[in-house]
């Protein structure tokens, strides 16, 4: 067996129960979680309430133990799911609880989907300890999430933006609490460079396919929900704009690949879209709508010259980093977590970390950045919300000014692109960077270590004054 980072035995590990998407599933949360609980399989015991819309599962119980240890590479692993529709129950983590007695419990994705859990966070936390992966999109500091923060002993935050929120919000509360930075990490064993020629020949047999047989030299890549934050409409709309820069007979030889669903109630018709802005003379849009394998969407990013993200909310954008470590070059909106992926730089000349000061870079106030990398500012920042979370930056980028971010990486030579590739692949995989999923656990590890040493179990009652509440205010700067 190959030496893993801190082994432990089966029967000297901690237990977790994981609440997240079912890690069987292909949803970004259901991604990542399954590369913890593999890359942390040696460590920690697993229980996963696997939530999934109308789970075709539902009720009923599995055992992945020998499945994730052939993955891991260990013989004694023990990991468990428990199918449910939505994201479980008080009465559901009850019975688990006392039927699997694990040590701690671990929550991934948006804190609204645990408003529940949080309600009983008291009784949960006078034996248990709870643990957060969290993210959180954009400022101002959303001081409507103090009350779930300060519900748990450990904050894995997945951007560096999001800590400095933990931070900001929860203020003096945060003393005593583990507040980390555990960013997405993406597995070097499904995302690369490709360099055999047997699959540089699969991966030419697929890109005829996709492109009809047409001439195609540069390719850009968009692989995301079709959902409104995700600003679908205005990739199809850079592009097309992009393609009148360089000219009619130059567009033919380039191609737009959407990996989405074309039409989404929760986005829009994407083929309407198509339709009505892309003259199919010369703009080419493709759609790839399949289920693909994690081999063959590293496929899509080797044939692709550059992937974009242009999010108007984003916490983390997955795709860009499973561009980077397939060694593609990426466009990306300055919003969200897409910002640690660009790696800028200070005025101090180290890789830029959110502050109370200076909390996002979304105003431009830092330009050096990562050779892999082509930023585009937002050029409107507007405040959006709704009644659970009332305010929130939404960050929108001007399509003229991402369709010259195209023509940026499509005026640079092939060599140039591949040396920009390069650079992407060696930082993502680098320590500093955390974001390998081999990284990434070690982080989860590390933190979750430390939470457990930490850990007080709380009171059955606290007793307090009664006075009045502390007016709430945003502790950071609004123009920087």
């Amino acid at each position: 067996m190959k030496e893993k980072f801190r082994y432990v035995k089966k029967e000297d590990r901690k237990k977790i129960l994981l609440l997240c998407d079912d890690i069987r599933m292909h949803s970004g949360v259901a991604t990542m979680a399954r590369e913890i609980v593999i890359g942390t399989a040696h460590h920690f015991n697993w229980v996963n309430i696997g939530g999934a819309i109308q789970h075709p599962d539902e009720g009923k119980g599995f055992d992945l133990s020998v499945d994730v240890g052939k993955e891991a590479g260990i013989e004694d692993a023990e990991v468990k799911i428990f199918a449910t529709s939505g994201y479980g129950s008080q009465d559901l983590v009850r019975g688990i609880m006392k039927n699997e007695k694990p040590d701690a419990i671990l929550l991934f994705t948006d804190p609204r989907y645990w408003t529940w859990m949080f309600d009983m966070e008291r009784e949960i936390r006078q034996t248990t300890p709870i643990l957060y992966l969290n993210i959180w999109d954009d400022y101002p500091t959303p001081l409507y999430n103090k009350a779930y923060y300060e519900s748990c002993d450990l904050l894995m935050s997945i951007s560096k933006q999001t800590k400095n929120i933990n931070e900001l919000v929860l203020g003096d509360a945060a003393k005593g609490k583990t507040l980390t930075y555990v960013p997405h990490g993406i597995s070097e064993k499904y995302f690369y460079p490709v360099v055999g020629k047997e699959e540089q020949q699969q991966i030419d047999d697929v890109r005829k396919s996709m492109f009809e047989g047409r001439d195609i030299d540069f390719v850009v890549f968009w692989n995301s929900r079709n959902i409104r934050r995700k600003s679908p409409g205005d990739v199809i709309l850079s592009y097309r704009h992009f393609c009148d820069l360089i000219g009619k007979e130059a567009a033919k030889k380039c191609a737009l690949v959407m990996h989405t669903t074309p039409v989404d109630q929760n986005g829009t018709d994407l083929h309407a879209v198509r339709e009505a802005i892309c003259n199919p003379e010369y703009v080419n849009v493709f759609f790839s709508s399949n289920k693909l394998s994690a081999k063959q969407m590293n496929w899509l990013y080797n044939i692709a010259d550059v992937t974009m993200l242009i999010s108007s909310n984003e916490g983390w954008g997955l795709s860009l980093t499973e561009s980077m470590m397939a060694g593609t070059p990426i466009i990306a909106n300055v919003t969200g977590g897409m910002q640690d992926q660009m790696r800028f730089v200070d005025d101090k000349g180290e890789w830029y970390t959110p502050s109370k000061e200076v909390p996002s870079n979304h105003m431009g106030t830092y330009k050096e950045h990562g050779s892999w990398a082509k930023p585009v500012f937002p050029s409107n920042i507007s405040l959006v919300g709704s009644v659970p979370t009332p305010y929130i930056h939404d960050d929108r980028c001007d399509f003229r000014e991402v369709a010259e971010a195209i023509k940026y990486w499509y005026d640079m030579s092939e060599q140039e692109r591949i040396e920009a590739g390069k650079a992407a692949h060696e930082w993502v995989t680098s320590d500093e960077s955390g974001m390998s999923a081999r990284k990434m656990c070690e982080n989860v590890i590390d933190s979750m270590d430390i939470a457990f040493d930490k850990f007080v179990p709380r009171e059955r009652f606290n007793i307090f004054k009664v006075e009045d509440l502390p007016k709430k205010y945003v502790q950071h700067e609004m123009v920087y």
